[in-house]
């Protein structure tokens, strides 16, 4: 869905861009539907030949992975569409290319929202995310009627119900701007009033002593945007009282909307006109996404995919308290090695994760990421950021 929308956007209302090459691992004659099928192509090779910017929006850890690593040997730029990349090689992949993620989803929305309160004077406390629905146990009927109404995958519609999309998108904020979370899993509270609500979560970032992310289930209005609860200076609360702000001192900027495909052109726009990095996953992440699993399981069952299955989902941990853990982006045509109960954490010695590059990238981060809690146990020093790409 977002390839066919971001085609269509470019053709029809950005004549100075052209997509010379669109990647595809489906065959060439089932897309005969798709908006501009003569870009089309099976190889990474003649993609990167005929590029001077990759749009990466497969939803694929592994295959993004690849792409992303060939492109930056080209010395290509890379915008993503693909938090779930972010969050589990992305950091590794920051330090050796430039890497963002594209204003449109909510990453990237709260990204454009961080700078426009930056610029007006805000300290951000609190990057905010809207849930409209949240059920951490649905059902393969339900997913499967709800899908097809969308019009999205089983494995989107499930990813989104079950809280694993919010989490990733969270964490990879979180890396981004140096915010942190208040517990395994956020907050994601209950609202019927935005202002309410971003009261606590302000409150809670002033307890933590940095901003952190977290998101909100609404009632009553409106969901599916994201905003930000910011502090500013004392003598600004009159005309913040008149710009109908509130009397402070939190402060809630809310972007409504989130248009996904429509709106990546804005930042391969900024990528090529020298503007840089809008978000990703940065090079000294102190977050990551856990899998938890949903139901017990016995040693020897096999696991088709984490992100968007039925025995698993993610939450948001902080890699210093959980070095173990397995990335949920890793989980992919994997098998138990042992028994695991609902709500348990799954950790490496539990599966038998297939060799990949983004298996590869995980375990030097790891690796790193215990070297340097090691370090601060012996010597009493204050928890040193993974620095990706520091092995391997």
């Amino acid at each position: 869905m977002i390839a066919h929308s971001f085609v269509r956007l470019i053709v029809n209302h950005h004549p100075d861009l052209k997509i010379e090459r669109v990647l595809t691992r489906r065959p060439l004659g089932s897309l005969a539907d798709f908006p501009l099928a003569g870009a089309l192509t099976q190889s990474i090779d003649d993609l990167i030949a005929h590029s001077d910017i990759i749009v990466e929006c497969s939803g694929d850890v592994f295959h993004g992975t690849e792409v992303i690593e060939r492109a930056f040997e080209a010395g290509l730029p890379v915008v993503t569409v693909n938090a779930e990349l972010q969050v589990t090689t992305g950091s590794y992949l920051a330090g050796k290319g430039l890497i963002t993620e594209a204003e449109g989803d909510q990453p990237g929305s709260l990204a454009a929202l961080h700078e426009d309160a930056i610029q007006m004077g805000f300290t951000p406390l609190v990057y905010g995310n809207m849930k409209g629905f949240l059920n951490h146990h649905p059902t393969p009927e339900d997913m499967a009627y709800w899908a097809k109404r969308q019009g999205i995958s089983v494995e989107q519609t499930t990813s989104f119900t079950d809280g694993t999309k919010v989490q990733i998108e969270q964490v990879v904020v979180g890396n981004g701007f140096g915010a942190t979370i208040t517990r395994q899993g956020l907050e994601g509270l209950g609202s019927t009033n935005l202002n309410d609500s971003a009261s606590v979560l302000g409150m809670l970032a002033d307890r933590a002593g940095q901003p952190i992310v977290d998101y909100v289930v609404p009632s009553g209005y409106s969901a599916g945007g994201v905003f930000i609860v910011g502090r500013h200076d004392e003598e600004q609360a009159p005309a913040l009282q008149y710009f109908k702000l509130g009397a402070g001192p939190y402060y809630v900027l809310v972007r409504p909307f989130h248009l996904c495909s429509l709106e990546v052109a804005k930042t391969v726009r900024r990528v090529l006109n020298g503007g840089g990095v809008l978000l990703n996953n940065s090079t000294r992440p102190t977050l990551g996404v856990a899998a938890i699993a949903k139901q017990a399981m016995k040693p020897g069952d096999l696991i088709e995919r984490g992100i968007g299955g039925f025995q698993f989902r993610g939450e948001a941990i902080r890699l210093a308290d959980h070095p173990d853990h397995v990335p949920i982006g890793l989980l992919r045509k994997t098998a138990l090695k042992r028994a695991v109960e609902p709500g348990q954490l799954i950790t490496f010695d539990d599966v038998d994760i297939l060799p990949s590059r983004a298996l590869e990238i995980v375990e030097a981060q790891r690796q790193a990421l215990k070297a340097s809690v090691c370090e601060e146990d012996v010597l009493g020093l204050e928890p040193f950021p993974l620095v990706a790409g520091a092995a391997g």
